[in-house]
């Protein structure tokens, strides 16, 4: 018999006899999950700790700095403006901040903190959301393999996948977090579901779970309200569920940072996301191997929760593609989440195995060496111990050289890709953001961006440099090494691995690169 522990039947009971039985009966042992969860917990948190600052990280390690300094009204992420608004500051942010408020911590050492916490709350709820749709102990191990591996065979690499590779950039993001949380809540929704527990509260809790899902990740919030979805449709009694939608508005209206009602219809980031819709055959192609097992979940089921699942998803990908917002595939990575899951409990079947079944778990298994070695391998696989050469996760210069020289809230003017996602996690500030924010109108940032490509221009005057300077209180230049600097500014430092340029601009004399 399944024992039920925090992460969905941890620990199993064995009936043993003599001495054992004597001292108090039957005794506990891990279960599979348990002990293949956490070896998994222990390698991906080394492996999320070994890979350097790079792409979104330097971006929620700047959220963590501007809460430390002030808590109730922080700025900005990016910049020295207001930051009122910002959906960067959800409830999962102000945590991080308040922690690194009590320790004195910097911002990026607390999102490093936060990967192996956020990956404990992944494993438990895909653990609880499993157990919850089968009692074979295997499923959640074999669960687990096919999320992590069953992608495709092109890099997909962005915040809320969950691709070996890509989470050894995002373990600490606050999408991982909500992703573990989505889990949990598809876990209650089922309990509830199959009948359970009577009364609004459980539903009303369920609701509060919800409401929190979209104030840390609203984009994420979408696949989980999805999830939820599903499994009312499931069940019966659709008229208690509306205690739960209720609940989490009413928890969503209540926090005071951001509203989350004003993201709705903002297409300020379609742009940026319009490449999650490129090359999608070859980035998700390894989990259509779960479509037989959907298949043979609805022949069982027209109201399977998982086929349901898979459908609403699927609609609301297509939406963001035919109506230009493309934000909405961000929940690509959770569309696999019904697929893999799948194919993973009709796998943990007992045997004996027919061949339609046996032949599954062979091409799963080729379709899993397939991914790990064409992609994911790099992300568990140091090079010093790598026999052929993965590829490896994204190594990015470390900018401690260039801030070490800075004070907290120093204004920097630069247009790199890397220093503009990188530098702000260390407590200074840019000209111009890298990313939108509902915070700063979006006229205003393209107009800072067009004073930072004024400002760098060739053909800059020194009086229109001075105005810019004088505009955005600018302290540093942070240079590639093929851009001229300025015959006003002194040349700090050099960067040792990029030759980047740190030069100050209101320290007198001129200088050369």
């Amino acid at each position: 018999m399944s024992g039920a522990g925090p992460g969905g039947a941890l620990l199993t009971r064995r009936t043993v006899h003599g001495a054992t039985a004597l001292r108090g009966g039957p005794r506990r042992r891990p279960s599979p999950y348990l002990l293949f969860g956490g070896l998994f917990w222990l390698v991906m948190s080394l492996a999320f700790w070994r890979v350097p600052m790079c792409c979104d990280f330097g971006q929620h390690a700047a959220v963590v700095e501007r809460l430390k300094e002030n808590l109730l009204h922080p700025a900005h992420p990016m910049a020295d403006l207001p930051g009122q608004g910002s959906p960067y500051y959800s409830p999962y942010a102000v945590a991080q901040g308040l922690f690194a408020k009590v320790t004195g911590l910097a911002g990026w050492e607390v999102v490093k903190l936060s990967g192996p916490l956020n990956l404990i709350v992944l494993l438990t709820g895909i653990g609880r959301f499993v157990r919850g749709l089968t009692d074979r102990q295997w499923a959640p191990v074999i669960a687990l393999f096919a999320m992590v591996l069953l992608w495709g065979t092109r890099m997909a690499w962005w915040s809320g996948y969950l691709g070996l590779m890509s989470m050894t950039g995002n373990l600490g993001y606050p999408s991982t977090f909500a992703i573990g949380l989505a889990f949990w809540a598809w876990a209650w929704a089922g309990a509830l579901a199959r009948g359970g527990r009577r009364g609004p509260w459980p539903y009303a809790g369920l609701g509060a779970l919800c409401g929190l899902v979209l104030l840390v990740h609203p984009i994420s919030s979408v696949a989980a309200v999805i999830g939820v979805v599903a499994f009312a449709a499931s069940g019966r009694r659709l008229w208690i569920w509306s205690a739960t939608a209720v609940t989490a508005l009413l928890v969503a209206a209540c926090w005071p940072y951001y509203s989350v009602f004003a993201l709705v219809g903002d297409a300020s980031v379609d742009g940026i996301h319009r490449q999650l819709y490129t090359e999608m055959p070859q980035r998700f192609w390894l989990a259509a191997l779960g479509v037989p097992a959907l298949w043979l979940r609805l022949r069982r089921d027209r109201r399977d929760p998982l086929v349901i699942m898979f459908a609403l998803d699927c609609a609301v990908v297509a939406y963001g593609w035919l109506s230009g917002h493309y934000t909405y595939g961000r929940i690509l990575g959770l569309t696999l989440v019904p697929l893999q899951f799948a194919l993973a409990i009709e796998l943990a079947a007992p045997r004996p195995w027919g061949w339609r079944r046996g032949a599954l778990a062979g091409a799963a298994a080729l379709g899993a060496c397939v991914g790990f070695c064409q992609i994911q391998a790099g992300a568990v696989v140091p090079r010093a111990l790598d026999p052929v050469g993965f590829d490896q996760p994204p190594r990015w210069p470390d900018y401690t050289w260039a801030t070490s020289h800075m004070r907290r809230g120093d204004v920097v003017l630069t247009d790199g890709y890397r220093p503009t996602r990188s530098v702000p996690g260390y407590g200074v500030n840019l000209v111009a953001p890298a990313w939108p924010d509902p915070s700063l109108a979006e006229k205003t940032r393209e107009h800072r961006l067009s004073d930072v490509r004024s400002y760098l221009s060739p053909d800059s005057t020194r009086a229109r440099r001075a105005a810019v300077v004088r505009r955005y209180h600018v302290r540093w230049l942070l240079l590639s090494p093929d851009q001229k600097v300025p015959g006003e500014a002194v040349v700090v430092d050099w960067g040792p691995h990029t030759g980047e340029v740190l030069a100050r601009v209101n320290g007198g004399g001129g200088a050369g690169a």
